[in-house]
């Protein structure tokens, strides 16, 4: 099996290239940022504050998190209920990188994620795929854009699916997390030693594609 591992920080549009590349190339694409998102969006369902470690992670038992592939791409199940629109709003983003910094969260995940990557092609995409999850990946991906342009990319994206979202409150939640994912002690966002640098924000998405099913073609 071939695994590609494609970490980034928030908004650099990892979920939908990876998503494109991985039909290209017809491997599996897991977006683990939905895993995490789940979790967030049980805790802020249940009343529980996702920076609280000593009550989030006694409730870990209590969640069932299953990802299910179909044509029309990742569904995300909390507890057997389809989630996976819900997930996508900036107050569950926050409520994941909140949980995320926990290690008794990650290592709950831990396993999951590989898994997945043990049963077919992949492209998994998240933080610490690289570095922590997948270290042994047959190709590492670095992929980001500068924080403006990440938050431009985010407000197109909510506004056309109907949400209200302001410039200048995404850039700085983009920021806030951008913090928080690099600076906390449980597997901090960081780009692995091996792994190819994609920046973004000059390319449009076709491009970064197309670059990124070369990358994964030639280490085949």
């Amino acid at each position: 099996m071939f695994a590609v591992a494609l970490d980034g920080p928030s908004g650099a549009g990892k979920s939908s290239i990876a998503k494109a590349a991985a039909k290209e190339l017809g491997f599996v694409y897991v977006d683990t940022g939905a895993l995490y998102r789940t979790i967030g969006l049980y805790l802020l369902e249940h009343g529980i504050d996702p920076k609280d470690g000593a009550r989030v992670e006694p409730v870990l038992p209590e969640i069932h998190v299953e990802l299910q592939h179909d044509p029309e791409g990742q569904k995300m199940f909390l507890c057997g209920r389809e989630v996976t629109g819900l997930i996508r709003t900036p107050e569950v983003s926050m409520a994941a990188s909140h949980c995320s910094a926990h290690p008794a969260v990650r290592a709950f995940l831990l396993e999951l994620q590989r898994e997945l990557a043990q049963k077919s092609n992949v492209l998994m995409d998240g933080r610490d795929i690289g570095t922590v999850v997948l270290p042994d990946a047959g190709l590492k991906v670095f992929l980001t854009a500068s924080p403006e342009e990440r938050a431009r990319r985010r407000v197109k994206q909510l506004r056309e699916s109907g949400q209200e979202a302001e410039y200048e409150e995404i850039l700085r939640d983009i920021q806030q997390r951008d913090y928080q994912d690099t600076h906390r002690e449980a597997a901090p966002l960081k780009q692995a030693e091996d792994a190819v640098f994609l920046d973004t924000t000059e390319l449009s998405f076709e491009e970064v594609v197309k670059q990124l099913v070369k990358l994964v073609q030639e280490r085949q």
